[in-house]
């Protein structure tokens, strides 16, 4: 059944989803051929500053671990923030890459060995430095009836994009991922290059 105010959302079942890092209810929200899960942690319904990670798919660091990147590393300290809270909400959006799609994001990693940064890759193969929307977040915290949050990023423009879309973003709530010798020079780019604020 489409989300209310947004036809191009289709909203799917929900279920339980108890995890390690505690009971969650998953959603599944699909827009056109993409598929997102959310994660829901307690009641968040009229509620204010409830804590927000929106978290874009992140095949090889979420499930293979790499070490290329932070992502599988922020996906584990928001899930264990949230599990501690009394409510609040994971995003875990089909955004790979950044929006760019896994067999792009590889052809990005062979420039990258060649020792491009992870900006200037992107624009290599023809992208922006960051493709990703976030419509689809601000239309289902709507549909949470959430009043307000606060956003677990070091990605101003999450915060930028959500705040155009009408969402009140109260804070934002740090996620500090120290650095290794195989993703130093990742993170120093989306520092430089992408505004991100590293604490």
């Amino acid at each position: 059944m489409p989300l209310p105010g947004n036809d191009n959302i289709l909203k799917l079942p929900v279920a339980n989803f108890p995890t390690r890092f505690g009971h969650f209810k998953i959603y599944g929200f699909k827009e056109g051929s993409m598929e997102h899960m959310v994660l829901v942690k307690g009641d968040v319904s009229d509620k204010e500053h409830v804590p927000v990670r929106i978290h874009s798919q992140c095949i090889t660091g979420d499930a293979l671990g790499s070490l290329r990147c932070d992502c599988g590393i922020q996906l584990e300290h928001s899930l264990e923030y949230l599990g501690k809270q009394e409510s609040g909400v994971l995003f875990y959006l089909g955004h790979e890459g950044r929006g760019i799609g896994l067999f792009n994001k590889i052809k990005a990693y062979e420039l990258q060995d060649k020792g491009v940064d992870t900006v200037e890759a992107n624009k290599q193969l023809g992208f922006d430095s960051d493709m990703r929307d976030y419509t689809i977040v601000a239309d289902i915290l709507r549909y949470f009836r959430i009043a307000s949050i606060d956003l677990i990023t070091n990605n101003p423009l999450k915060i930028d994009d959500l705040k155009k879309a009408g969402i009140t973003v109260s804070q934002r709530i740090p996620l500090v991922v120290q650095p290794n010798e195989h993703n130093e020079f990742y993170l120093h780019t989306k520092k430089v290059k992408m505004n991100h604020i590293m604490g």
